[in-house]
């Protein structure tokens, strides 16, 4: 009976280690889409949760399918650990990330190497009006120094400053084109992140600040266009937003609360 009882617990860990080491890579979409409330989900998962790979995409719906956010596929290599609540994570992405992103920690805090991302333009326009309206097109490009990040219930809180670089942002309401290149950085304290854009060249002239804070934007800024570009952009900035005087020159007011 002894011999038995050994038996069925031998083959009971050979069994459970089994699953632990063969699991799907799809078990990482449910990761991804718990700690993401939904927003990301993985496509395509293919190996396994500890070795495997997959794109990024949005939440699926009947409409709209899921379907890449970011170029290529990211691969992932998952240590063991993690079933002790030590997390180390490595992220490999050729055409998104400039080089490998390390994220160590436990389960409810982890810091990131810095690194930066490949992000299209295109998908700006999901932000909603006027965005929707310009259909904005260009490449960005987001860096970020080390990021400490702690979920806090529901909430994320990040520590680290990230920065958006914008160059040769286009509209298909614009014949000029490009019409500038811009610059966002974002200064994450917890819960919140102070934003400040600035244009690096125009034609078309954007600036402001404001704060990020638990997802939503809000901000105060500006639009206008370089000297001898008014009519030319006259069309696309009415779009933008209200005019508004500020000393000799019309500006249009960027509001989002």
């Amino acid at each position: 009976m002894r011999r038995l009882v050994i038996w069925l617990f031998a083959a009971v860990v050979a069994v459970a280690l089994t699953v632990v080491v063969f699991c799907p890579a799809s078990w990482m979409t449910v990761l991804l889409e718990k700690q993401t409330g939904g927003r990301l989900t993985l496509g395509d998962a293919q190996g396994t949760l500890w070795n495997g790979s997959g794109f990024i995409g949005g939440a699926p719906s009947a409409a709209d399918p899921v379907t890449p956010l970011l170029p290529g596929r990211f691969s992932w290599r998952l240590s063991p650990l993690v079933l002790l609540g030590q997390v180390d994570v490595a992220l490999e992405n050729a055409e998104s990330l400039g080089q490998p992103v390390r994220i160590t920690g436990s389960w409810n805090q982890w810091q990131v190497t810095a690194g930066g991302v490949n992000l299209p333009a295109e998908r700006l326009a999901g932000l909603g009006a006027p965005l929707n309206t310009i259909q904005p097109s260009g490449s960005m490009r987001l860096t970020w120094t080390p990021l400490q990040i702690t979920r806090q219930g529901n909430a994320v809180a990040v520590n680290g400053t990230m920065n958006l670089q914008m160059e040769n942002i286009a509209s298909r309401l614009s014949p000029i084109k490009p019409l500038g290149a811009y610059q966002l950085i974002m200064d994450w304290r917890g819960q919140r992140a102070p934003v400040a854009l600035t244009s690096t060249r125009g034609p078309l002239l954007l600036s402001g600040t404001g704060e990020l804070v638990n997802g939503r934007l809000r901000f105060s800024g500006k639009a206008e266009a370089e000297e001898g570009q008014e009519e030319r952009l006259a069309n696309l900035l009415n779009l933008l937003g209200q005019r508004r005087r500020v000393g000799d020159k019309d500006v249009i007011a960027l509001e989002f609360k």
